[in-house]
């Protein structure tokens, strides 16, 4: 038996546009600045970690944690200084999501604005995709 060879050529490509990838968080500057703010007095945290539980209700629900290290499987997103690291079983839930921090007279909240939600539950703290 004798092996095969197979040639191939290798070229570089120049001004090649690859296309934009879509980030899998993005931040508004509300949440940037709150999370700096909760990250000040932690300097033991590097970030925060979101991820992704099961409720009651057959839905989803998103956490979020102080976070000293990067998990071998996170996700890292970077933006404007802040570090947020995404749980591998929450990657797909929030791919194209923005998270918002608002504040009302009578509470205040990190928001995920996800366009994959098909729907939410009535207690309105799950989600479905």
């Amino acid at each position: 038996m004798s092996a095969s060879l197979v040639q191939a050529t290798v070229r570089a490509v120049s001004k090649r546009k690859l296309p934009p990838t879509r980030a899998a968080l993005t931040l508004t500057p509300s949440a940037v600045n709150k999370i700096k703010q909760l990250l000040k007095d932690k300097p033991e945290h590097v970030g925060v970690k979101v991820g992704v539980r099961t409720r009651d209700c057959n839905g989803l629900s998103y956490t979020l944690e102080y976070t000293k290290t990067k998990g071998d499987s996170d996700e890292e997103v970077i933006q404007d200084g802040v570090r947020v690291f995404i749980e591998k079983k929450a990657q797909l839930t929030l791919l194209g999501t923005e998270m918002d921090y608002v504040e009302d007279k009578l509470s205040s909240e990190f928001v995920f604005n996800n366009p994959n939600i098909k729907g939410t539950c009535g207690c309105g703290e799950s989600f479905n995709i």
